[in-house]
């Protein structure tokens, strides 16, 4: 099953910018991903359990790399974003 993940972060420290940057740039490196960073959000498509095990292991990199931060995500299940 195809899943559609739209997440954005809110790191909690001024240099904002830069860790948002290094999570999609961490995204990217997975194989079997189509990833579409935009102005507010970034899209993440691929296979159901591979999507949800990339993101338990990106959180969890997320937060020893750049320290806490919020995600706001929505999953649409057997959808693919164009």
């Amino acid at each position: 099953m195809m899943v559609t993940v739209d997440i954005s972060m809110y790191p909690l420290n001024v240099d904002f910018s830069g860790r948002v940057q290094g999570f999609i740039d961490e995204v990217a490196t997975r194989q079997g991903l189509r990833v579409s960073p935009g102005s507010t959000s970034t899209v993440i498509i691929g296979e159901y359990l591979h999507v949800m095990n990339t993101l338990t292991e990106l959180l969890a990199w997320s937060h020893r790399e750049h320290g806490q931060s919020v995600f706001v995500t929505k999953f649409i299940l057997d959808y693919e974003a164009g």
